[in-house]
């Protein structure tokens, strides 16, 4: 889109940068300045009218005009007119006039027409910082079929915006049904077109520091357990990625329990004999995976890095994991870069330990790892800015009962949470406020924890701020049989014991956060319970997350009670919407849309 100065402060105004940005910009509504012979009732038409009469009276104009391309005597009134209005009509002058018609019992009215000068087609309406003829000379201008050409779109889609910005003999809105179904799905290709294609632009590919070739079979063979389907299938994607000059960018997203652990560990044997570095969000998660990779790697020296640990040699390991505490440490040459939940670093801190292992225009490879999953269309999405991998299945089917629950179940609850402690289970209590709130219904840790530390004994206390978190959490693990937490808890560390999970003042968090929760229990196939207390009497949203178990159909449920994310900001957790694409229903047009990018 070549601009003239004038233009350029157009686009500023608009907000746009490109011609399709300038495509999405489309009309409000339409007037028909063409002259038609049939009247429609209560819908705004041009009209042809010769002054008959003029009546005023201290509150109206009303001029009683003879329509000639209706062949019809119609009555215009004006209220509260402007005195420009009371002389603006003459008894024998023709017009054209603008406005809805309505009629009854044969006596036609037109309500605050419009005189209208420039008759003939179609006119958009835009809502914009511009004014609408300004806006319309704009559109005429820059929206040409060659600009779209040369932004690759295909001939039917160019078709319809042509016609909805420029209609010639057809109105592209049906009176209150709004724009027509074609070009609704017009509207929400050129915008998945649009916000794919720059994703496409922000990918850059870099060549890799190392071609990884080493194979993974050997090791699986040595586990005393078999593999996944979808996680060999994801291996298998890693696998093919190593072997280019390309370094791997990919997001491996997977359910909580879906075994991503054992896809780090595949991924660092084909790294061989080339060293590779795991980084995650904190010390207990950190030492939770080093653990693992002692158990699961033997024959490699490992090492755990977090702000405790001495100055050590780290060029003398094969693996090294750490926290945050790796961005400050000198490291030696890495092949493979591996993030666990990688939403909990900032992209900056994630890009940090990309270069900190580069060497020059050459990269390592880079895999991330998240336990939040995504909807399949949204992954389909980011396809066009990382290589995505959806681990969809667990290695052992959990035994979860999820129930809503209300004030008069608590007896039950205590009753039940009573014989799970008889079992040697624990349980965990999450609360929404640490402190007590008078403007919060619910009840704060800070106001629950005398009850429960006078009902039971070992009840363990934390939150998001109590520094002694970690300890804690691991002091529970060990000797506890309640935990009253935050959602601090979400995500981390693994409870072998933990059957039941109460989460009061369910209602107010998002159905991932109550799926990763729940999460938290029946890790090594115990039955395990969710409740989620509200006082809410009813709640569609609890009720159907208690009735879904698969955290990828929790994600497209969520798409159903909240509007999606805008995923060109969206891997930054943006917060603003698309307008048209709806992510639960419209993943054909997002193949249709990939297909045509050649992603």
């Amino acid at each position: 889109m070549r601009l003239d100065k004038e233009d350029e402060a157009r686009s500023k105004k608009l907000g746009i940068s490109s011609v399709l940005d300038l495509a999405l910009l489309v009309p409000h509504s339409y007037e028909n300045l063409s002259l038609e012979k049939t009247l429609h009732v209560g819908i705004a038409q041009l009209v042809d009218a010769t002054v008959n009469s003029v009546v005023r009276t201290p509150n109206s104009v009303k001029i009683i005009l003879y329509s000639h391309n209706f062949s019809h005597t119609l009555e215009a009134v004006f209220f509260k007119p402007k005195p420009y209005m009371l002389h603006q009509f003459i008894v024998g002058e023709r017009y054209y006039l603008y406005g809805v018609i309505n009629c009854s019992g044969g006596h036609c009215t037109l309500s605050q027409p419009k005189k209208v000068t420039n008759v003939g087609g179609i006119i958009p309406k835009y809502k914009t910082s511009l004014r609408n003829d300004t806006m319309i000379r704009f559109m005429q201008k820059h929206l040409t079929p060659e600009n779209l050409v040369s932004e690759g779109l295909k001939e039917e889609i160019i078709e319809k915006i042509l016609a909805v910005h420029f209609p010639k003999e057809q109105m592209p809105i049906e009176q209150k049904i709004g724009f027509r179904p074609e070009f609704v799905e017009t509207f929400k290709y050129l915008e998945l077109y649009n916000n794919m294609r720059q994703l496409a632009t922000k990918r850059r590919y870099f060549q890799s520091r190392e071609k990884l070739t080493s194979k993974y079979e050997m090791w699986q063979k040595t586990l005393p357990f078999e593999l996944t389907c979808k996680q060999l299938e994801t291996i298998e994607d890693i696998k093919k990625d190593f072997a280019k000059d390309v370094a791997t960018k990919r997001m491996i997203v997977g359910d909580v329990g879906c075994g991503k652990t054992m896809v780090m560990l595949a991924s660092v044997m084909m790294a061989r004999p080339y060293r590779a570095v795991l980084m995650a969000p904190t010390t207990l998660l950190a030492n939770q995976l080093y653990e693992e990779a002692l158990k699961f790697l033997p024959k490699l020296k490992t090492v755990l890095v977090t702000n405790k640990t001495a100055k050590i040699d780290l060029g003398e390991y094969d693996f090294i994991i750490g926290t945050h505490a790796l961005l400050y440490r000198e490291l030696p040459e890495i092949a493979l870069v591996m993030i666990d939940e990688q939403h909990r670093f900032g992209t900056a801190q994630r890009n940090l330990l990309d270069k900190l292992v580069s060497s020059g225009e050459k990269r390592a490879h880079f895999l991330q790892f998240s336990a939040t999953p995504i909807p399949r269309t949204q992954a389909m999405i980011q396809t066009a800015h990382i290589d995505v991998s959806l681990i969809t299945t667990t290695p052992f089917k959990k035994d979860i009962t999820s129930q809503v629950i209300h004030k008069e179940d608590f007896v039950n609850l205590l009753e039940h949470i009573k014989e799970e402690i008889a079992q040697n289970h624990q349980v965990l209590l999450v609360y929404p406020l640490v402190e007590e709130s008078e403007a919060f219904m619910y009840q704060s840790i800070s106001e629950a924890r005398s009850f429960w530390e006078k009902k039971f004994a070992n009840v363990y206390v934390t939150h998001g701020k109590d520094k002694e978190k970690e300890k804690v959490l691991l002091d529970f693990r060990e000797n506890g049989d309640i935990l009253i937490a935050t959602t601090v808890v979400e995500v981390g560390i693994s409870l072998p014991r933990l059957s039941t999970v109460v989460i009061v003042g369910a209602e107010r968090l998002g159905l991932s956060t109550l799926h990763q929760l729940r999460g938290r229990v029946s890790r090594t196939g115990l039955k395990g319970y969710s409740y989620l207390f509200t006082y809410q009497k009813k709640s569609e949203r609890l009720e159907q997350f208690c009735n879904t178990q698969s955290g990828f159909d929790i994600a497209e449920l969520d798409l159903k009670f909240r509007k999606s994310g805008d995923l060109l900001k969206g891997v930054n957790q943006s917060g603003s919407e698309y307008k048209w694409i709806d992510l639960s229903e419209d993943a054909e047009i997002v193949k249709e849309v990939k297909r045509d990018l050649g992603i």
